[in-house]
């Protein structure tokens, strides 16, 4: 009997190249296991092989996005496997993102089966967790023994094209896939039991899981608005040319702070725009469309606030998981509150 074969996305930390000074590193090929393939080939045991490991640099992957899934589809396609994995990525967001990004991709247009692996507040879940299966892991590496056994048992089910049971018997993220199935007890029945145990205060499972909306409360305005300091935001994409942060033009993993200090309005010199999600054209002939510096510096010399603060904060909004959004604002906003900042416009696109 021929063996199942894998094909193993990772990233260059795990594939022992080194860290963030070669996230820059392109797709490579290789062939057999490599880093956390070697265990996930000894735990799926001898009737599998991974076959090849693709190899990609977290930056270089989201930098490049379109031609790096190309090219790793690619590679992929060179060894028609059963089943990808990708990850497990952890809490790691860049990576997380190339893996579900990877995962997406060969499910879509190579039609094999795919299982990658994150911690829950990873920005790649709420990305794609309705689009694959995501098995879940704690926030470190550290937790790689108790993973693999996981998605190796994910994997040979759908190797074996056996049945995926739901996400607590598995181990992955919820996908809020909802399945017909006959029970014991009538709904009624089910609703009581609950209401019992929860009036009882003991422990019971709901059978439909209620979003969680995040509630934001106004700020108190700002009392005096001529002696107050003011920011800039924007999740317009808007980087000093050459992006020296590397930002990504999309699903975004970090922000940049830049100054302008002494600025009378933004340059398209200086200044550009790597949004991935509207026509740049006027914006990179004129940034002032996205931050609007030159309007702000008119209403700063006539009075009408106090001082704009000397620098500005970015990213890029599209596709941007909400996780790492309120990780950004959190971040900036306790340096802003620090610096004594009292206001802040949030302008886009």
């Amino acid at each position: 009997m021929a063996k199942y074969k894998i094909v193993h996305y990772i990233n260059q930390f795990f594939a022992g190249i080194g860290g963030e000074d070669m996230a820059d590193y392109k797709p490579e090929l290789r062939e057999g296991a490599v880093g956390p393939g070697a265990k996930l080939q000894e735990t799926l045991g001898e009737d599998y092989e991974v076959v090849a490991t693709i190899i990609c640099g977290d930056n270089y992957f989201g930098e490049n996005l379109d031609e790096a899934t190309d090219t790793v589809i690619g590679m992929v396609e060179k060894f028609a496997p059963d089943v990808v994995v990708a990850g497990p990525a952890f809490n790691a967001g860049r990576y997380g993102v190339a893996c579900g990004t990877v995962c997406k991709a060969v499910e879509e247009r190579l039609n094999i089966p795919t299982v990658t692996g994150m911690y829950v507040e990873n920005p790649g879940v709420d990305m794609f967790r309705k689009d694959l299966i995501i098995v879940e892991t704690p926030d470190s590496a550290v937790g790689m023994r108790k993973v693999l056994p996981k998605m190796a048992k994910i994997v040979k089910k759908l190797a074996e094209e056996e049945e995926i049971l739901g996400p607590k018997e598995e181990g992955y993220i919820e996908r809020g896939i909802r399945v017909n199935y006959f029970a014991e007890k009538r709904g009624s029945e089910r609703a009581i039991d609950m209401l019992l145990k929860k009036l009882n205060g003991e422990e019971y499972q709901t059978e439909y899981e209620m979003p969680v909306f995040d509630r934001v409360e106004p700020a108190e305005p700002i009392k005096d608005i001529k002696n107050a300091t003011i920011a800039i935001v924007t999740s317009g994409g808007i980087v000093p040319t050459g992006n020296p942060d590397h930002i990504e033009s999309s699903n975004a993993t970090k922000f940049g702070e830049y100054s302008i200090a002494g600025k009378e309005k933004m340059l398209a010199e200086e200044f550009t725009t790597i949004h991935g999600g509207y026509d740049r054209q006027f914006v990179m002939e004129n940034p002032n469309l996205v931050v609007p510096l030159d309007v702000l510096r008119e209403l700063e010399s006539e009075g009408e606030f106090g001082k704009l603060y000397n620098s500005f904060f970015t990213t890029t909004g599209t596709g941007t998981a909400t996780g790492s959004a309120a990780k950004f604002g959190d971040e900036i906003g306790k340096k802003l509150i620090a610096d004594g900042v009292d206001g802040v416009i949030l302008v886009s696109t």
